[in-house]
């Protein structure tokens, strides 16, 4: 499926949401927002991925790029993954790293 995502910024919240597959060719463009986010001083970063369906090596690369960039001060949260998406954090081990939840009430 091919790759799409939307980014927002509410108050210093970076909301990215992700559709499709998060693979080598389009981690570019979540390592491109992050860097966005953080020239905005952006404090905590919240990926959408109930609409992403694969996340390959190179996705997983793009979130730690967003946490090295944003400091380990920084959360991030990836909110209602998908079963294929959330073993892949799992046995990674991406899900110690990051905030994983069912929805964002921050």
């Amino acid at each position: 499926m091919a790759f799409s995502m939307t980014s927002e910024i509410k108050d210093s919240v970076g909301i990215i949401s992700l559709h499709g597959s998060l693979d080598a060719s389009s981690a570019p463009q979540l390592q491109a927002a992050v860097q966005e986010d953080v020239i905005k001083h952006v404090k905590t970063l919240v990926l959408n991925v109930k609409d992403l369906e694969y996340i390959a090596s190179a996705g997983l690369r793009a979130i730690l790029f967003a946490k090295q960039k944003m400091g380990s001060a920084a959360d991030i949260y990836l909110i209602a993954p998908q079963e294929q998406v959330l073993h892949t954090l799992e046995i990674s081990g991406f899900d110690q790293a990051v905030i994983i939840q069912d929805e964002y009430n921050g």
